[in-house]
C-alpha cells in the first residue's frame, strides 16, 4: 500500500502552514519527503528550487544542514548541554568555530525570550522553555524551512498558544516557510493555511485564522 497517493501541495514563503490529519494519513511521510530523510520512489519533489529526488546522499545531508530547520515533539536536546550549547550544535557541525557559534546561539535564545536562560541545563528548564530552545535550535542556522512535529502536543494551553506565537513570528520572514505537523485543534487559529490530509491525499487547502498576525 502506497503512503501517499497523489499529493498535490504548493508552501508558500511567508506563510505558516499546517499539515492536519488522522494518525496514519501520510503526514509523517510527506515531511519526511520533503525535508530530504526518505527518498520518494515516484514523482517530484522541489524544495527551495531543488529537486532532492535527483540528490546524492551527501547533497541532501548538506541541503538539511543548511536551509531546513526542526522542532521536535519531544524536544530532544542533549541533557548534558546547556541550552546555550544545544542550540549552538547545528552550527558546530557545520563548521563554526564554537565561540561564533555560542554567540549566535545567545542571540537566537534572546529572540524566543529565553536569553535569561541560556546557561541552564533542560532538566533546570520547564517545558515551555525547553520547547523554547529547540525553536531557537531550529532557527540558529537561519534556515529557509523550518518544519515542526506537534510542537505544543507536550505543553499546557497557555505554554502552547506562546510557542504558536513564537512560530507566527518565524513565519513571518520573508524569505522562509513553516510547515506545522499537528492534531492539536487549540492552535489550528494561527495558520496562514491549513491542509487537511487522509489516506495518503491531500483533500483540502483551506485558509487559516492567523491569530497572532499583529502581534
Amino acid at each position: 500500500m502506497d503512503a501517499l497517493r497523489g499529493v498535490d501541495l504548493d508552501v508558500r514563503i511567508g506563510e505558516l502552514l499546517m499539515l492536519v490529519g488522522p494518525s496514519g494519513c501520510g503526514k509523517t511521510t510527506l515531511i519526511s519527503i520533503i525535508t530530504t530523510i526518505l527518498d520518494q520512489d515516484g514523482g517530484s519533489c522541489e524544495v527551495l528550487g531543488r529537486d532532492v529526488g535527483h540528490m546524492t546522499e551527501a547533497e541532501r545531508t548538506h541541503f538539511r544542514g543548511k536551509s531546513i530547520g526542526f522542532v521536535f515533539q519531544a524536544f530532544n536536546l542533549l541533557p548534558a548541554l546547556t541550552a546555550v550549547e544545544n542550540v549552538s550544535v547545528p552550527l558546530l557541525i557545520s563548521g563554526v568555530a564554537r565561540e561564533v557559534a555560542e554567540q549566535r546561539a545567545r542571540s537566537v535564545l534572546e529572540e524566543v525570550g529565553l536569553g535569561a536562560r541560556a546557561d541552564a541545563l533542560p532538566r533546570k528548564l520547564s517545558g515551555g522553555q525547553q520547547q523554547r530552545v529547540a525553536i531557537g535550535r531550529a532557527l540558529v542556522h537561519d534556515p529557509k524551512l523550518v518544519v515542526c512535529d506537534e510542537p505544543t502536543s507536550n505543553l499546557d494551553a497557555k505554554t502552547g498558544h506562546e510557542m504558536m506565537n513564537i512560530l507566527r513570528g518565524v513565519a513571518r520572514a520573508s524569505d522562509r516557510a513553516l510547515i506545522v505537523v499537528t492534531h492539536d485543534n487549540r492552535t489550528f487559529e494561527y495558520a496562514d493555511r491549513m491542509a487537511h490530509m487522509e489516506d495518503g491525499r491531500i483533500i483540502d487547502v483551506s485558509e487559516g485564522g492567523r491569530r497572532g498576525e499583529q502581534s
